[in-house]
């Protein structure tokens, strides 16, 4: 919370001693409650009156105990250093003038003389020393209670976020409310909070920079909360960085598992990282104009991108775009491009009775694939098993005093961590089970078609299914180089020795050979 301050001249008669009244409170709660400024000035004012003191100026901080920095403090000093002839601060008592050693000798530099109106002291240069020992006393007491203020509000903090409760403001796309137990909690804004899964989403599909996905963010009306200004691309990372939008969260240095409705999933916000990370993102994302390739190949001599560029308003070439210096690989046309990935394309093609067989050599082997799969679960529920032990365990050792506190909290994130990904696992592959045939055949299916798809697909189409079917492509001398992903590559290799086979030993033997199941 920033500091906020307040300055008030007032007008003093000549030959009158003149002083400065300073008062400040802890935090804003106590501002809005309306009692302790009041209180404080009334005091410091009755004070003045009764001892003949003119006050020419009042300065008010209201701030917290975590804050460094008060700007009414800071203008008073300023203030008391341009004006030798005003030798007096009345402040209501110790700790509220003084939060740490530092403004101690501050304020004592200025050889001012201090009224403490509340504990009946005045200081200056030539009070006692036992006056000042007396004084120390206080602000080391006062020094010590900001500490334990801090260190109580970094405690009720903590136990908040073991809770589960976020425990400070709310980020982009959440909203702090009290819950029905009359707990601090965080819920969903319902106007921001589909926008940022939105803007995971966006981001995850690697075709946007971060200030095309900002963009993107402001225009669908995502803007800072308080001000209301259009959100930036800094805070865009921020919020594509923060993993408090799968559910859990992160607080000194821990990981908690948060009692708040996720926004996006464990498995998006994943591939949003690696996509920040450059594992995913291209060097280079389509631009206003939507080319097909952009974003998907890069130069086989430098291993920069290569982006579109219409010429003479009609014709689209490719390009190196030289960012590691100049580059001697001439310009192409998107045609040739395009020619050289439908090619590319066709080495998956294969007959409608080779696609029946391997439908067929599908559904045998699923029933492997399904044993397989029952002993992953069950190795994977055993490991599950044997973490939430370990929880339990070492819960026993931290009430036995065995373990410390810290250790206890560190371990047992990590393992809730590590048991909670086993049983998403074990949930992936029960869902994976259902689908097995039909995501199989699809995928016979699309590789069958892949070329005929290609040529017939708007650039945006063209670019998903490329990405999809290949990776690592590169131009270079005129020639188109990539690589098939899983399962498309092992399609690739069986159709080329299939085809190889059936030219020198026959057809019928080349189907037997290569699409026996097993």
């Amino acid at each position: 919370m920033a500091s906020t301050g307040a300055k008030r001249k007032v007008p003093v008669p000549e030959g009158s001693r003149r002083a400065v009244l300073y008062a400040r409170v802890s935090s804003k709660e106590q501002e809005r409650e309306g009692f302790s400024i009041p209180a404080q000035t009334k005091l410091l004012q009755e004070y003045a009156s009764v001892n003949d003191i003119q006050v020419v100026a009042e300065y008010v901080d209201v701030e917290t105990a975590k804050q460094s920095g008060r700007s009414s403090f800071g203008e008073m000093l300023r203030y008391l250093r341009k004006h030798p002839g005003v030798r007096t601060l009345l402040v209501e008592k110790t700790d509220r003038l003084y939060r740490n050693l530092k403004d101690w000798v501050t304020v004592d530099e200025l050889d001012v003389e201090i009224h403490f109106a509340k504990e009946g002291v005045v200081l200056s240069r030539d009070s006692r020393s036992s006056e000042k020992f007396m004084h120390g006393i206080k602000v080391l007491m006062a020094k010590n209670y900001i500490d334990n203020l801090s260190e109580e509000t970094r405690k009720g903090m903590l136990e908040k976020a073991e809770q589960g409760l976020w425990p400070t403001f709310a980020p982009i796309g959440y909203l702090n409310t009290v819950g029905n137990d009359g707990k601090k909690i965080i819920t969903v804004d319902p106007q921001l909070g589909p926008t940022v899964q939105s803007l995971f989403q966006w981001y995850a599909s690697g075709h946007y920079s971060l200030k095309e996905v900002s963009a993107r963010a402001r225009k669908a009306g995502l803007v800072y909360r308080k001000s209301g200004a259009p959100i930036g691309v800094s805070t865009v990372h921020k919020i594509l960085r923060n993993r408090i939008y799968t559910g859990k969260f992160e607080w000194l240095g821990n990981l908690y598992k948060g009692s708040h409705q996720a926004l996006v999933s464990e498995d998006l916000w994943g591939e949003v990282q690696d996509v920040l990370d450059g594992r995913n993102a291209a060097n280079i994302r389509a631009n206003a104009h939507d080319f097909p390739f952009t974003g998907l190949i890069t130069c086989g001599h430098c291993g920069c991108a290569l982006v579109g560029e219409i010429k003479k308003k009609k014709y689209i070439y490719y390009h190196c775009t030289g960012f590691k210096g100049k580059c001697g690989e001439p310009y192409v046309r998107e045609e040739v491009l395009e020619e050289r990935f439908t090619d590319l394309l066709r080495q998956l093609r294969f007959d409608d009775d080779v696609f029946e067989m391997m439908r067929k050599a599908l559904h045998e082997s699923h029933a492997e694939k399904s044993r397989e799969q029952t002993k992953a679960i069950e190795r994977l529920r055993a490991e599950a098993d044997r973490l939430q032990k370990r929880i339990e365990t070492m819960y026993v050792d931290k009430l036995d005093g065995h373990i410390e506190e810290g250790f206890y909290r560190r371990m047992q994130v990590q393992w809730r961590d590590e048991r909670d990904r086993c049983l998403r696992d074990i949930e992936r592959l029960h869902s994976a089970d259902d689908s097995y045939i039909d995501n199989g055949v699809a995928l016979l299916r699309l590789a069958k078609d892949a070329h005929r798809l290609f040529e017939i697909q708007d650039a945006g189409e063209k670019r998903r299914l490329l990405n999809f079917l290949l990776s690592n492509c590169s131009w270079a001398n005129g020639q188109l180089t990539a690589a098939f992903k899983e399962p498309f590559d092992m399609l690739a290799e069986t159709v080329s020795e299939a085809n190889a086979l059936e030219s020198s030993q026959g057809a019928e033997k080349a189907q037997k050979t290569n699409w026996l199941p097993g």
